[in-house]
């Protein structure tokens, strides 16, 4: 059975499910719960987008400290099902976050771990403004209802709280941190690259800073973040599913100038594709098939294929800064893969979700086998539902 999730069957996002993690021990068996469905998804890696101090009073109790706590231990004890990436939060999960929090967060943060390959902090995730459907997104332009936004970082006005989102992406790149933001309209990302940028000039090291979601991103925004590196996580299916309500919330024809995907490629920006899990299916092969869809008709389907798959293995280990060792079947890299029943490449894009995951191999290892007994697919732990399944990198 798959997880829920926060849109279901349904075009806009509903409720959380009402299942909260409440001890030590639900959020483990949660964990290992999400590894066994990744393996079964064929997906060998992912990134946790925001666990910490942020949310130790959320009500899910799925994003604490607490839980970082709990990957730390499976990873010393070689249990986990898959490799994970961990961003640090300070504030509070899709909600507001403060200066002193962050930069108090950022001094005591610690990201030892036993083998960083199975487990890495990478770095922090700021949420910096909401949706566009939900008019929480940061944009130049107001609303369809003549509403304007505001970013999520504390201020007492537009400028302070502009000012404060850019000290905290400058403190962490000084911190020698990686910084995913959170960010869908193009204020908030201008923001964000305007911070990235001077960050840059004050310390010019490439620590693969990225922007979640990048909604509403144009396209010289696309070309400055080419410059300086920065990368876009983005989700297709949102876009597909939300098209209407994006129309609604900036004016008819929104739309279709959002989520620019081939401008990304074009422009040579890294991006890799997500599911925002709970969000949405963390299945790949969704996200690949609306990405096609978003994307519209093309004369070479299996070219783009071949690049849509590189936006789940290739592009996801260079922001992982791992290229050197995954991401790719070569000799010396890790023995991380999964098996489909057809080649993907003599499929449509749209074709790809039917196909199935016949086995997945971790470390040379192989930890699914469709068909297998659940004995002898999954971690004896691994029977309790999870609340959440993390957001697939």
């Amino acid at each position: 059975m798959g997880p829920d999730t926060l849109f279901g069957d349904h075009v806009a996002p509903g409720p959380p499910p009402q299942r909260p993690l409440s001890d030590a021990a639900q959020r483990r068996r949660a964990i290992l719960r999400a590894g066994e469905l990744a393996t079964s998804l064929g997906i060998t890696s992912y990134t946790e987008p925001g666990l910490g101090p942020g949310e130790d009073g959320g009500a899910s109790g799925a994003f604490g400290s607490s839980v970082a706590e709990q990957y730390r231990a499976l990873a010393a004890d070689g249990l986990l099902r898959a490799r994970v990436t961990v961003l640090w939060l300070f504030g509070e999960l899709d909600g507001p976050s403060d200066i002193d929090s962050f930069l108090a967060g950022l001094a005591a943060t610690d990201g030892a771990t036993s083998d960083p390959r199975w487990l890495r902090f990478a770095g922090v995730k700021i949420f910096a403004d909401g949706i566009p459907p939900m008019q929480s997104a940061y944009t130049h332009n107001c609303y369809a209802d003549g509403v304007s936004a505001s970013l999520l970082v504390a201020g007492a006005d537009d400028a302070e709280r502009e000012a404060n989102l850019s000290r905290m992406i400058i403190a962490a790149h000084h911190a020698g941190h990686q910084v995913g933001v959170h960010a869908t309209g193009d204020r908030s990302i201008e923001v964000t690259l305007d911070a990235i940028e001077r960050a840059r000039a004050e310390k010019d090291a490439d620590l693969g800073h990225y922007v979640i979601h990048g909604d509403l991103v144009t396209r010289p925004q696309l070309r400055r973040m080419a410059a300086l590196g920065v990368g876009l996580d983005t989700q297709p299916e949102i876009a597909v599913r939300t098209r209407s309500l994006v129309d609604a919330a900036l004016g008819p024809g929104a739309a279709e100038a959002a989520w620019p995907l081939q401008a990304v490629l074009d422009e040579g920006v890294s991006l890799c594709l997500t599911s925002d899990a709970p969000v949405l299916s963390p299945d790949w092969r969704r996200q690949i098939a609306a990405a096609d869809e978003w994307m519209g008709p093309t004369d070479d389907p299996r070219r783009r294929m071949a690049r849509l798959l590189r936006c789940y293995t290739v592009e996801p280990a260079r922001q992982d800064h791992a290229l050197d060792w995954k991401g790719t079947l070569a000799p010396g890299m890790v023995a991380d893969l999964c098996v489909l029943e057809t080649d993907p490449l003599a499929v449509t894009p749209a074709e790809l979700p039917d196909v199935a995951v016949d086995l997945t191999v971790l470390d040379g290892e192989v930890i699914y086998r469709r068909g297998a007994a659940a004995a002898e697919a999954v971690t004896p732990e691994a029977g309790a539902p999870a609340t959440v399944v993390p957001e697939t990198a």
